[in-house]
């Protein structure tokens, strides 16, 4: 994060909560705030630059050495960090750019290997099981850092990137034989697992030509990339600006307290494994279509986050109210896993990688565009009305997000993402009604 605080004015802020009676520590590399702020956002144009070509590979070739590649390239490049770090800042910012090449393909290849995997009532507990693992491994992490950091194991912070690359190195090994791109390919599938998978999946899964038109121009797709850039948006805000909120105005340093920091990534864990399994019940009692089921996750997301976000611009100098609304805000999107990360199975299974790729590419920009509003608020004083104001555009990106996803989304798959012998087969939703507002 672009450290711009250091050189403005903090005023209307509350008192100092421990006595600095230590400097802090230098760091061994004396870049400014504008060369940290690049280092930090060369990791995005990479990640940008590669999430559509990610879902088209992925669909088409398989996803698995798509996704195991990709992940093995950012590990790779991890280890290497220390020794970039040490050349140049410039030389790091040439290997971040890369790791977000890697790391780009992800999410679009996973989404790719779930269209061949997951039936369709049990797409919302698997993906939102699987998605979670980010989130538990950045709470458990996030403490194992800060102890690295301090202590004198491999040079200190370095160790930081060691441990976390080797451990990468390991889930690799395991990937590689463990998993296959489709169930027919996998050696372990029993007859009656992959009759039953491939059974639920109407469609053969096999991406050709990839119908740009129909995608552009279809209304429950942009719901998806939109909904996914609000939800961004706030997640970009809490990532980036609420720390330095608590830190500047609430004088609270999250960061000295590492189980502290890993709360709010524990409920997100807790909350998106909750959200998934109930969201598949729902569906499969027939409580709710998938349509409904999405949008009633979105609108529960978008709102608890949006209250949160509210309510620590107006938490004054109470800290427990502030971290409560931080431990809130990130549990919330735990919800929307259930809501538009999931979509994009429903409405085109096939093509959900490519989906995926243009969703995640679109739902980068607050990425860049958040830091931009932040320090055009509080550029010249911090203080408790400029934050106000950050806190309530979010929330106003959430009100949008969940305006949109009512309107258009859908849960029913669309017609231009059926095979031919499919198309003439309705999906049993479409005759249901739909419980919020139809898709």
């Amino acid at each position: 994060m672009v450290n711009y605080t250091d050189t403005v004015n903090v005023t209307d802020a509350c008192p100092e909560r421990y006595n600095n009676t230590k400097d802090a520590e230098e760091g061994p590399y004396d870049w400014n705030s504008i060369i940290q702020g690049q280092i930090l956002a060369s990791f995005f144009y990479g990640y940008i630059f590669s999430q559509i070509p990610g879902g088209i590979i992925a669909g088409r070739y398989g996803a698995k050495w798509v996704l195991g590649l990709g992940i093995l390239c950012t590990t790779v490049l991890t280890l290497l960090t220390p020794l970039a770090a040490s050349i140049s800042p410039f030389a790091l910012m040439a290997l971040r750019f890369l790791e977000g090449l890697g790391e780009g393909v992800t999410y679009p290849s996973a989404h790719a290997l779930f269209a061949k995997w997951a039936p369709p009532l049990e797409r919302s507990k698997l993906l939102a099981i699987t998605y979670s693992g980010a989130f538990c491994g950045t709470a458990v992490f996030l403490p194992i850092a800060g102890l690295l950091c301090s202590a004198d194991f491999l040079g200190g912070w370095p160790a930081v990137f060691y441990v976390s690359g080797s451990m990468g190195l390991i889930w690799f090994l395991f990937w590689s034989l463990l998993v296959s791109s489709s169930p027919a390919s996998h050696p372990w599938v029993s007859d009656e697992e992959l009759k039953y998978i491939t059974t639920s999946l109407e469609d053969k899964q096999v991406v050709k030509d990839i119908p740009w038109r129909s995608i552009l121009t279809s209304l429950p797709v942009w719901a998806i990339i939109i909904t996914h850039f609000c939800a961004n948006w706030a997640f970009y805000t809490l990532l980036t600006d609420l720390p330095t909120y608590l830190k500047n105005i609430l004088k609270f340093d999250i960061s000295q307290n590492g189980v502290l920091s890993s709360l709010p990534y524990v409920a997100q864990f807790i909350i998106a494994v909750l959200a998934g399994q109930i969201a598949d019940l729902l569906r499969q009692r027939r409580i709710l279509t998938t349509t409904a089921t999405r949008k009633l996750f979105c609108f529960l997301g978008f709102s608890i986050q949006g209250f949160c976000l509210i309510g620590a611009g107006l938490a004054g100098c109470n800290v427990t109210a502030a971290v409560a609304c931080l431990i809130g805000t990130t549990g919330a999107c735990g919800l929307l896993l259930a809501a538009y990360s999931v979509n994009h199975l429903d409405i085109a299974p096939k093509y959900a990688g490519v989906l995926m790729g243009l969703s995640n590419a679109f739902g980068t920009i607050p990425g860049f565009l958040g830091p931009i509003v932040a320090s055009y608020f509080t550029n010249q004083s911090q203080d408790k009305s400029s934050w106000m104001k950050i806190f309530a555009i979010a929330a106003g990106v959430d009100v949008v997000g969940i305006v949109v996803f009512q309107l258009f989304a859908s849960g029913v798959q669309q017609d231009w993402a059926k095979d031919e012998d499919t198309k003439a087969i309705n999906s049993s939703e479409e005759a249901e009604p739909d419980l919020l507002v139809r898709g």
